[in-house]
């Protein structure tokens, strides 16, 4: 993991948001076609729609956190699922509280 790529990644209030509701996915959105959003994850229309943003803008907030390691995806069929990476979480907060 690269400090200054996650920084980029979090320096945008839209992606901030996106770590924030997949932390607690049950209260902030509603299942997908029956998936467990805590081990899978939230579909990007699920997203786009919280957003209330185009789904390539929402897409590429997505992508930035998922290049900066914050988040993993899951393809399932046509759909593709984003959940948090606790450890990378866990690993910048480790390195925000030695480092600075």
């Amino acid at each position: 993991m690269k400090p200054i790529e996650v920084f980029k990644a979090l320096s945008n209030e839209s992606r901030l948001q996106i770590l924030h509701w997949l932390k607690q996915p049950d209260l902030h959105f509603t299942p997908h076609e029956g998936i467990d959003m805590n081990k899978i994850g939230v579909c990007v229309s699920q997203i786009t729609d919280k957003l209330n943003m185009t789904q390539s803008t929402a897409s590429q907030y997505l992508t930035i956190l998922q290049r900066a390691g914050l988040i993993k995806t899951q393809r399932i069929g046509k759909f593709t699922y984003y959940r948090r990476d606790e450890a990378a979480i866990a690993e910048i907060a480790e390195y925000l509280k030695q480092e600075i």
